[in-house]
């Protein structure tokens, strides 16, 4: 199953989350904090401006993103794979290599 974003909206696989902290120690999973990064699964097709003019997001598939802590709050799971949903705004930027 795919998903398909409308408007703005952004779809995200978060990144693999740590294990162990700088010094060694493995961390339980609750206690880890969830990564403020990932990559782009899916993309809507951009926001309507106030005149209809359509326009196009920044980021594209398979971008690595940087996004707020409590950003993306709407999470699904699609083939028993967990995702973020959110709106383009809410991504601080892309890392590039």
């Amino acid at each position: 199953m795919t998903i398909r974003p409308l408007h703005d909206r952004v779809v995200i696989r978060r990144s693999e989350e740590e294990a162990t902290s700088a010094g060694g120690i493995v961390l339980p999973g609750s206690a880890a904090e969830k990564p403020n990064q990932g990559v782009v699964v899916a993309v809507g097709p951009g926001r309507v401006a106030n005149n209809g003019e359509v326009i196009a997001p920044s980021v594209k598939e398979g971008d690595k993103v940087l996004f707020g802590q409590y950003a993306g709050t709407n999470t699904i799971k699609v083939d028993g794979e967990e995702l973020l949903i959110m709106q383009e705004s809410e991504i601080y930027g892309v890392l590039e290599a």
